[in-house]
């Protein structure tokens, strides 16, 4: 290998005539016979003087770019370049523990462990030297409460602690900067998703062994299942069952909503359930901050991932919103879930799956025969169930059925009647308490990742004063037509918009140029929501993905993953065209074709370890293609950007089947005269940290330059560019400085990649047909007119 790499040294491509040091895939007679195609493309200006600092585009280090801080929608380094920051989630395996017992699940709760989540030390070199080639050196570093305090209240897991500073430390090393995020779906394992300790429950009054039964959590996931169709997709539903329900409300609004429950706190001092769980919370940051806080890799934190409100706001005891809340399978109502939980046999709604409606309610299912009781006789409540503990409903035994007391109970405070919102009563002020104590505990200079309830745009009342300082707006984003059927065509539909009231035949695309607009109009839309509240804020899109067992998991029998990699191009296209950071959903190396990402039936990672070479046979330059063994679609994923600019960014856009990068981006302007409004396409051209570096850097992927001609177009006389393929970095030097200037550059390389796949839409697909109808219309109209 140490041989091979001297022959694969990068090159300048100076002159039309000049060709790589290495060995050519051309021969000279070949090369001498696309001179005139060549001459088309190349830049006519000399290449840039060699590096100033030995770094490389996607270098998110101190010592390429001296710190990262905010600046208007932009991150910008220490030189005042706008950054743009592109990485992974670190990793789907961290919501289980390393020694996750499917079979006796909940088991032990007390004695797991999650160190060696999401891999084990020993194997970081490895998985970051892989991350670093692939350019995703921004990482979305996930823990959850659970890792940290899963022994009882106050008894953290300091061995956990010590293992991802161990970990985090490592990053600067290959360039690489993390947010920790706080990860939770459906409050906790116990619940059917991941995040919170199983004591957080049993603290409230459940019984972790008898949930399960009490209709109360759906939990065949955290065994194993979800992977067949009568499962497919049933774990978000665990939002509205009873335990999740019940956990969220306690947790954001219990000294409303739950005042009578009281439990001791560390002092022995009786508080409410609110204020015990919140503390314990906040608490295990101050544990998690005071372990990685002052690492240089960590460039920021997230209170919690997908925040949930519980049964806050439910519009109905009777129903929650089909727009809102996946109705699949059993669909218990609130109502229909106390009783459930409180032991009655109840008849609930069953949903199956449907066109063009998502689902439709198809009949009703006795649940609960067994008359199993959620809550523990032992319990704060004595086995009552919590909300009629709080006379929110009762069991009439004289009629034998439930009834109803406080209808709005949720909607409004029972004290006065004034209605309620989760955000500006709760979710903004605990934010805002949080990022207080995280940045004291750390440094002001951290950044503080925040976002919405999932699939919901950006709040108008996010004002400023209920902002904390040094936000970032997080959201996540998913196809979710693609995400619901597990499957990806021609068809595609904008859900985002239909759920809103757009006319239908506006929400269907066909094509891959069809889904590249569909996803692109859906981001956009989402992160122009998020500047029309916020204002300048930067917006890095936290969760984005694909299922990788799409289309009845065809492709892995196959090992054709062509309709993956069109669906990830047009996810990566719409990101793109939105120009904003990203964390892609996910890199797991634990993930194999059976099992998925081993939770839930989930399957995200294009990244299988099952599928690489042992670690004996790999080499771990940026240049190494061993490296790229147990990656799919990675020409999908790996693609060229701009990650340092010498100004804004203006227009990204990347053709995977050609390998053509076109970025323009425009010279820094104080002139008020330059108008700028909250879209994408109109960045103010202002900031307010000096421009240090005339320098944009490019990370220009090994996988599409090695042994290829590059191809630069479009610079100004006096504008200098250089290509070192060890850093797979493309500087460029301008030398316009002209307030509001714009400069525009294609990249290219010679011979083209071999296209993945065609780009098709409406047109090609089905224009021949349209023309040949309307040429028949059109002759028998003629004849009928003539004759």
């Amino acid at each position: 290998m140490s041989a091979l790499s001297s022959l694969d040294s990068s090159f300048i491509l100076v002159e039309d005539d000049r060709i790589p040091a290495g060995p050519s895939p051309l021969s000279k007679e070949q090369v001498a016979a696309q001179e005139g195609q060549l001459a088309s493309l190349s830049s006519q200006t000399p290449p840039a003087t060699p590096l100033t600092t030995p770094t490389y585009a996607h270098d998110w280090s101190l010592r390429g770019t001296g710190g990262l801080r905010i600046d208007g929608r932009n991150i910008v380094d220490s030189s005042g370049r706008v950054c743009s920051l592109r990485g992974v989630n670190l990793s789907g395996s961290c919501k289980t523990p390393a020694d996750h017992d499917h079979e006796n699940f909940p088991g032990d709760h007390k004695s797991i462990t999650f160190v060696g989540r999401p891999f084990p030390l020993e194997e970081a070199h490895e998985h970051f030297s892989r991350l670093r080639r692939w350019g995703l050196t921004f990482i979305r570093f996930l823990v959850t409460w659970e890792a940290v305090e899963h022994g009882g209240p106050g008894v953290y897991d300091t061995e956990y602690l010590d293992y991802i500073r161990k970990l985090l430390s490592l990053l600067p090393k290959y360039g690489m900067t993390a947010f920790v995020s706080m990860h939770q779906d459906v409050w906790s394992r116990y619940c059917g998703g991941s995040g919170a300790p199983a004591w957080t429950l049993e603290v409230v009054g459940f019984d972790l062994h008898a949930i399960e039964d009490a209709g109360a959590a759906w939990l065949h996931g955290q065994r194993g299942g979800g992977h067949v169709e009568a499962e497919r997709g049933l774990w978000p539903c665990g939002y509205q069952k009873l335990s999740a329900a019940t956990m969220a409300t306690c947790f954001w609004a219990g000294d409303i909503f739950a005042p009578k429950l009281l439990v001791k706190n560390k002092h022995n001092q009786d508080v409410t359930i609110q204020q015990f769980l919140q503390n314990a919370f906040l608490d295990t940051w101050d544990m998690i901050v005071r372990a990685v806080g002052d690492l240089e890799g960590v460039l920021g934190f997230q209170m919690m991932n997908e925040p949930h409100r519980g049964y806050i706001s439910v519009p109905s005891l009777h129903a929650f919103d089909y727009n809102t809340d996946l109705h699949l399978s059993h669909v218990p109502s609130a109502f229909e879930s106390f009783q459930l939980g409180a032991g009655h046999p109840t008849e609930v709604a069953t949903w199956t799956r449907s066109f063009p409606i998502p689902t439709k309610h198809t009949s009703h299912t006795l649940l609960n025969i067994s008359k199993t009781k959620a809550w523990h006789p032992d319990g704060p409540t004595q086995g009552r169930c919590l909300w009629e503990y709080h006379d929110v409903w009762r069991w009439n035994t004289t009629t034998d059925k439930a009834v109803v007391l406080r209808e709005n109970y949720f909607r409004q405070r029972p004290d006065n009647g004034k209605k309620i919102n989760w955000y500006t009563d709760f979710y903004y002020p605990f934010a805002v308490k949080w990022s207080e104590r995280v940045r004291k505990a750390s440094s002001p200079s951290k950044l503080i990742f925040l976002e919405p309830i999932p699939n919901e745009f950006c709040p108008e009342s996010w004002t400023k004063e209920r902002r904390p300082a040094n936000m970032v707006f997080a959201p996540h984003w998913y196809d979710l037509k693609s995400l619901f059927e597990k499957a990806f065509g021609n068809f595609s539909v904008n859900v985002q918009g239909l759920s809103r009231g757009m006319f239908p035949l506006k929400a269907f695309y066909w094509g891959q140029k069809g889904a590249r607009d569909n996803f692109s109009l859906q981001i956009r839309t989402l992160v122009e929501h998020g500047y029309k509240s916020l204002g300048e804020t930067p917006v890095i899109l936290g969760e984005c993905g694909i299922p990788m067992d799409m289309n009845k998991k065809v492709a892995f029998e196959t090992d054709d993953f062509t309709w993956q990699a069109r669906m990830m191009d047009a996810m990566l296209t719409g990101l793109e065209k939105a120009l904003i950071g990203f964390t892609l959903w996910n890199y797991n190396p634990d993930n194999d074709d059976l099992r998925g990402d081993d939770w839930n039936g989930e399957n995200f990672s294009w990244f299988s370890r099952k599928r690489a070479l042992p670690p004996s046979l790999l080499y771990y330059e940026q240049g190494a293609p061993s490296l790229d063994n147990g990656g799919r679609i990675l020409p999908s994923v790996v693609r060229p950007y701009a990650a340092k600019t010498a100004g804004i960014p203006l227009q990204v856009d990347y053709e995977m089947n050609t390998g053509v990068f076109t970025y323009e981006w425009a010279n820094r302007s104080e002139d008020a005269s330059i108008s700028a409004t909250k879209s994408v396409s109109n960045p103010p051209l202002s900031l307010q940290t000096r421009l240090a570096s005339h320098q944009t850097e490019i990370f220009l992927p090994s996988q599409l330059t090695h042994a290829r001609r590059i191809i630069v177009k479009g610079l100004e006389s006096g504008d200098k560019w250089a290509h070192d393929e060890s850093l797979q970095t493309l500087f460029i030097t301008t030398q316009n400085t002209t307030p509001g200037h714009k400069h525009t550059v294609t990249v290219a390389v010679y011979p083209p990649p071999r296209p993945t796949f065609f780009v098709n839409d409406f047109w090609t697909d089905f224009g021949g047909r349209v023309r040949s109808v309307v040429v028949v219309l059109f002759a028998i109209l003629v004849y009928w007119l003539l004759f």
